[in-house]
């Protein structure tokens, strides 16, 4: 029986992947303020720590900024080390 002839319930349904944007490309971003905190807090988990490029869909360029911002944040005490329990 060929997927054509299934019933539609019984058929596999076939999902094609978006390619994320980096959200810092698509706003052409260049410098990562360590200062804006609003920001930097939706790329870090609740356990505080740097969610990964395949979350955030950020491009290597801009991964490496915001590490590098979201590390001098903390050294400011503009974003916490760890979770507030």
């Amino acid at each position: 029986m060929t997927a054509e002839a299934r019933p539609r319930r019984f058929q596999k349904r076939r999902f094609t992947r978006r390619k994320k944007v980096c959200p810092f490309c698509a706003e052409k971003i260049d410098y990562i303020d360590y200062k804006d905190s609003k920001r930097l807090r939706g790329f870090i988990t609740e356990r505080s720590k740097i969610k990964p490029r395949r979350m955030t869909g950020t491009c290597a360029k801009h991964q490496r900024l915001l590490s590098t911002a979201i590390k001098r944040s903390r050294m400011m005490a503009l974003l916490s080390f760890t979770a507030e329990f």
